[in-house]
């Protein structure tokens, strides 16, 4: 698995997220409680930034429609989103977060 740096634990807030790129592709890393998930940063609804949304209970809520989806398995928690979002491996090194986009297959 290729883990690429996306920034500093610090930058994170607390129960909140950060958009950035991994490989052209946007990411939203999001911190939940002492935890760090990473999740595509495209509502599958709305096609707008998920990392601009509220993060509460270990999901990120899409800050158009309301929809949210859990951190860890990407699928939406409520309507109008019925498709899931893609979710990414994460590590926490040194107080740096690193993001693979590759696959678990």
């Amino acid at each position: 698995m290729s883990f690429v740096k996306v920034c500093p634990l610090a930058e994170i807030p607390a129960d909140g997220a950060l958009a950035v790129e991994v490989d052209d592709t946007p990411v939203a890393v999001v911190r939940s409680g002492d935890e760090v998930f990473a999740v595509s940063d495209i509502c599958s609804h709305a096609e707008v930034s998920l990392s601009e949304g509220e993060v509460y209970n270990g999901t990120i809520e899409c800050w158009l429609h309301g929809s949210c989806f859990d951190l860890r398995s990407g699928k939406p928690t409520n309507p109008p989103a019925t498709q899931p979002v893609a979710t990414y491996k994460v590590k926490v090194e040194d107080g740096d977060v690193y993001v693979s986009l590759d696959s678990e297959d």
